[in-house]
């Protein structure tokens, strides 16, 4: 008997996990109307149609790629979306541009893609995705409940 593809989690992460394949209402996940600030370099905000109003700023969004390459190295270093890498300690530090997008298309009816300021592209940003990491006070502690904090 093979063992690939068996892996050991938490509790709390084997939460997080099933709570990440929970279907979503259809308008909790439609947005109703989408600003892209990025002439002010401000970020992102969505109001959906059930009324509930997400905002994010580039930089969190940037930490929080979605695509295979930034969740592998989150999951590697234990990060959650939105949390920073950890920086190399040096003797000088180098200044670091923050977070920007160069461009920004939406991807068919279900998402966004940003081309970031370092070159990075992958990511497709989807409505489903962006809700279920809202930063909103609401949602910030319903996620802290959820996870017993």
């Amino acid at each position: 008997m093979s063992h690939e593809g068996i892996r050991i989690v938490s509790a709390e992460r084997a939460r997080r996990e099933d709570a990440e394949h929970e279907e979503m209402p259809t308008s909790s996940v439609s947005p109703k109307k989408v600003r892209v600030k990025k002439t002010d370099g401000t970020g992102v905000e969505i109001e959906w149609h059930d009324g509930h109003k997400s905002v994010w700023n580039f930089v969190w969004l940037r930490n929080a790629c979605p695509c295979a390459t930034c969740h592998e190295d989150r999951e590697k270093t234990g990060r959650l979306p939105g949390e920073a890498r950890a920086k190399d300690q040096t003797l000088l530090k180098m200044y670091e541009a923050p977070a920007r997008p160069l461009e920004v298309t939406p991807v068919g009816k279900y998402a966004l893609r940003f081309k970031w300021n370092d070159g990075h592209e992958s990511g497709i940003y989807s409505w489903e995705y962006l809700r279920r990491v809202c930063r909103c006070d609401i949602c910030m502690t319903k996620q802290k409940l959820e996870d017993g904090a």
